[in-house]
């Protein structure tokens, strides 16, 4: 039997050149982006579950902000458990799965495509049952994943996701050249502050992370991620909604991971946090803007375009719950009560 956490530790520093080699693909995205693109949709739909949620929420921002185009985040249960039946002519309809085998998202994208959608399957499984219904298939290509809290495949997908949005508005993926190299800086270079973060969280039971704009998927999947690998009560918020009403709950015994890249996303969180910071509130300030926002301690993550940024502000939250996880006695290779694949309707 491996030691604990192995596997998620392996499948973490894996990420650079799974990084590389979506990139050199990015030709290959470009067609497909070109054919949806081709198609003038009034407005985008994105169905997905767990980490891809949170991928499809970041997608949810590049369409909207890149591409001015309406978004809404599908809830599938309306096709599959109510039966509804809305028109989805001059739809883009994009779904987002790791393994390409829950079968509310299979189902859902099968009745979008008959009303009339464009179907775009995005997954790390090309041969799934979800890319049989689709019209398109979108390869994520971030090789097996063994451990069951998703690592690189959530990245490889927040790359592919930018490198199709970004070649559907004619762009030439200049923002996520050299993410590979960037993301092996920030693994080392942040090891030893996600050390001391996890020192300081080991013993507490409460975390709340927060973000805005495209880091809103970063905060929320820091949420799942420390809830599935170290069993925190962790909530996500935007940081525009914490100040309305969840901030009351924030006191000396709560851990706030607050992802702060540069950029108006970033920028907006800065009032947030000097709330939050007033209230005594432990807080841990992630991404290229930490060292200028009202924080206890801070993870500093190298500058990009703030568009990208979400792809490297997960990578130092991943290993602080890998490492939370091992220091709290889990394993986070096997987490209780969950598997790689959850099947839902």
């Amino acid at each position: 039997m491996s030691e604990a956490g192995t596997r998620m530790s392996a499948e973490i520093a894996e990420q650079p050149a799974v990084f590389d080699a979506v990139l050199a693909r990015r030709a290959e995205l470009a067609e497909v982006a070109e054919l949806a693109a081709a198609h003038r949709p009034r407005f985008a739909l994105l169905a997905a579950r767990g980490s891809s949620d949170h991928a499809a929420l970041y997608a949810k921002y590049l369409i909207e902000v890149l591409l001015e185009l309406p978004t809404g985040l599908v809830s599938p249960s309306t096709t599959t458990l109510y039966g509804a039946q809305p028109d989805l002519t001059g739809a883009l309809y994009v779904t987002v799965s790791q393994s390409g085998g829950s079968p509310d998202l299979v189902e859902a994208t099968k009745a979008a495509r008959g009303r009339g959608a464009l179907t775009v399957a995005v997954t790390n499984t090309p041969g799934s049952a979800l890319s049989a219904v689709a019209e398109h298939t979108v390869a994520i290509g971030a090789g097996e994943e063994l451990a069951v809290a998703a690592t690189k495949t959530y990245t490889a997908t927040l790359l592919t996701l930018y490198l199709l949005v970004d070649a559907a508005r004619g762009g030439s993926g200049e923002h996520a050249a050299g993410l590979g190299e960037l993301a092996a800086s920030t693994l080392a270079d942040t090891a030893a502050g996600v050390a001391a973060a996890v020192e300081r969280y080991r013993e507490i039971d409460r975390v709340v992370t927060t973000g805005r704009g495209y880091s809103s998927a970063s905060a929320a999947e820091a949420a799942l991620k420390l809830a599935e690998t170290s069993y925190l009560g962790a909530r996500s918020y935007s940081g525009a909604d914490l100040l309305h009403g969840p901030v009351a709950a924030v006191d000396e015994s709560t851990g706030v991971v607050a992802v702060t890249s540069r950029g108006r996303g970033g920028e907006a969180m800065r009032d947030v946090l000097a709330a939050v910071h007033e209230r005594g509130a432990d807080v841990l300030a992630v991404g290229s803007a930490a060292e200028d926002m009202p924080a206890s301690r801070r993870i500093v993550l190298p500058d990009t375009a703030e568009e990208v940024a979400p792809i490297l502000e997960i990578l130092p939250l991943q290993r602080l719950a890998l490492e939370l996880a091992l220091a709290r006695g889990g394993d986070p290779d096997q987490p209780r009560g969950l598997s790689k694949v959850t099947r839902t309707r």
